[in-house]
């Protein structure tokens, strides 16, 4: 069965000629909203539910679908994983031939190297922030007054990190941090 997902971004424009590309495909079942691709999106949600195995997903253009490469591909592999197939009627992708399955990989691999470069670009920017000075993250809970006793009540053996915690008026986590960068500073949940 062919299934149709139209969509338009405010309630202001129409989906026509969508719809009416839809339907000379052949598409009988349409989803149709008007909603941004930011916010949520019910009749897409419900469409992609409704696939079974051997449907075919129909849109008249990708962006009408996704919002960045990686929401695609999060889609795509929904409709794999139904048995579907997708078919975009104004863009070379159309899974029901070979070259269309391969421009999906293409597509999966090129948003796999953005990722890693993101990756990359936002370490490197952070390490440069920190050989700065700066401050990456939250800013501390406790002052370096109170870290200092907090320190300092921990090394009396004494109090456990809950109590510290409780004491403090913050989580657990809050005084781990506090006492593992002064006496474990390579720790992992410092990173």
């Amino acid at each position: 069965m062919l299934v149709g997902y139209a969509r338009v971004s405010t309630r202001d424009q129409e989906t026509h000629l969508q719809i009416d590309a839809l339907h000379a495909a052949g598409v009988t079942v349409i989803f149709e909203e008007k909603t941004s691709s930011v916010g949520a999106r019910p009749q897409l949600r419900r469409c992609l539910e409704s696939l079974a195995p051997g449907d075919v997903f129909v849109v008249y253009k990708l962006d009408r679908v996704a919002r960045s490469l990686i929401d695609l591909l999060a889609i795509l592999d929904q409709i794999k994983a139904a048995g579907a197939l997708v078919k975009s009627l104004t863009e070379p992708l159309d899974t029901t031939s070979a070259m269309g399955a391969f421009v999906i990989q293409i597509l999966g691999a090129v948003a796999q190297l953005e990722r890693g470069i993101i990756t990359e670009r936002s370490i490197a920017g952070q390490k440069a922030a920190r050989d700065r000075g700066v401050h990456c993250g939250r800013a501390r809970t406790l002052s370096p007054v109170a870290e200092a006793e907090v320190i300092r009540l921990y090394d009396t053996g004494v109090y456990t990190l809950r109590a510290i915690a409780q004491m403090f008026e913050v989580s657990e986590s809050v005084v781990k941090r506090t006492v593992y960068r002064v006496r474990k500073p390579g720790h992992s949940s410092l990173r």
